[in-house]
């Protein structure tokens, strides 16, 4: 899986946010997201990172991604 179906994936859960993904080692398992989205605002930071998650369910479950980073923000 590349960074582009990980990016579509949070595209479709945060439309309208800022998302960057990094492959961080260049095997295509180990990602940094950066995701800024008003769906964050007033959501603790584990809440924040609960969304990521769901967001990525599948590419998780199924071993896809081995291991994610992920940095979040809300915009208010």
């Amino acid at each position: 899986m590349g960074a582009n179906v990980i990016r579509d994936l949070l595209d479709q859960a945060f439309p309208g946010g800022e998302i960057a993904v990094e492959d961080r080692t260049g095997g295509g398992d180990h990602f940094q997201v950066t995701v800024v989205s008003e769906r964050f605002n007033r959501l603790s930071l584990i809440e924040q990172h609960k969304l990521v998650n769901a967001a990525l369910a599948a590419p998780l479950a199924d071993g896809t991604i081995h291991e994610l980073r992920i940095r979040t923000k809300g915009t208010a």
